[in-house]
């Protein structure tokens, strides 16, 4: 018989639709396309006439595009306080779209009220509401589909709040108590009695620094009766002066 192909009712060659092979063989009709692509869906038919008849055959191709899922925007490892919120974010693509799963340590993590698993296009959200020190570890996003599969992985540490010391108290016996208050009691007396001794020091200099006028004496009157002392002194002088010296003569020799 004589084979003739068809697409969307129009004779199908090579030179209408590049790259397909036709070919008939042992009572067998093949096309093939060999890379086939969005542009090659359409209804395919294929007809055989011969002189007693023809005979023909339908069928729909749909070729849709595919790609493996690719992050866009990864997973980020991240350090937070406790009691915090704490948003995990990938965006993703694929054709199909990809079905995307959060894991913390390897276990799958369901929506709940506490890790809330959300969606905008792309955008694939972990929101955990409130951090606890028990969140913290390795927290992993997969994106699957019919082309493939893509993992993005990351590090959570929630650190815990510093909690402040507490203040203890000193248990003593009265005896060790009399004598703390009489310690301090002796060391106030001590502080105050230093301040008083620097006051008097302080006021001391202050009189030493003070010049005092030099003190002059009365002038003496000629009624004054004549100081001891000065008699005293003249009397001295008299005592002290020489006797007067007598010259003797000496005998003459007789001859």
């Amino acid at each position: 018989p004589e084979v003739s192909w068809f697409r969307d009712g129009q004779v199908l060659s090579t030179s209408a639709l590049p790259g397909v092979q036709i070919s008939f063989s042992e009572g067998r009709a093949v096309l093939t396309i060999p890379a086939v692509t969005a542009a090659h869906s359409g209804r395919f038919s294929v007809r055989a006439t011969n002189g007693t008849g023809q005979a023909t055959s339908t069928a729909e191709l749909l070729v849709t595009e595919t790609a493996p899922p690719s992050f866009l925007q990864r997973l980020q490892s991240s350090i937070v306080r406790q009691g915090s919120q704490v948003r995990l974010d990938v965006r993703v693509t694929g054709i199909p779209a990809p079905v995307v799963r959060f894991f913390r340590e390897g276990a799958e993590i369901q929506s709940s009220a506490d890790f809330r698993i959300l969606q905008e296009g792309e955008l694939h959200s972990l929101l955990i509401a409130e951090a606890f020190p028990e969140d913290s570890g390795t927290y992993s996003v997969t994106a699957t589909n019919s082309s493939g599969r893509a993992t993005s992985t990351a590090e959570l540490l929630v650190q815990e709040e510093a909690v402040p010391a507490k203040k203890t108290k000193t248990v003593m016996s009265a005896s060790q108590a009399s004598q703390t208050r009489q310690t301090r009691l002796e060391k106030k007396l001590e502080a105050s009695f230093q301040t008083t001794t620097m006051m008097e020091v302080q006021v001391e200099g202050a009189e030493l620094a003070h010049k005092t006028p030099p003190r002059i004496p009365p002038k003496p009157t000629s009624k004054s009766p004549i100081q001891p002392s000065l008699v005293a002194k003249v009397t001295g002088g008299r005592q002290q002066s020489p006797s007067p010296v007598r010259h003797v003569k000496a005998p003459t020799p007789t001859p």
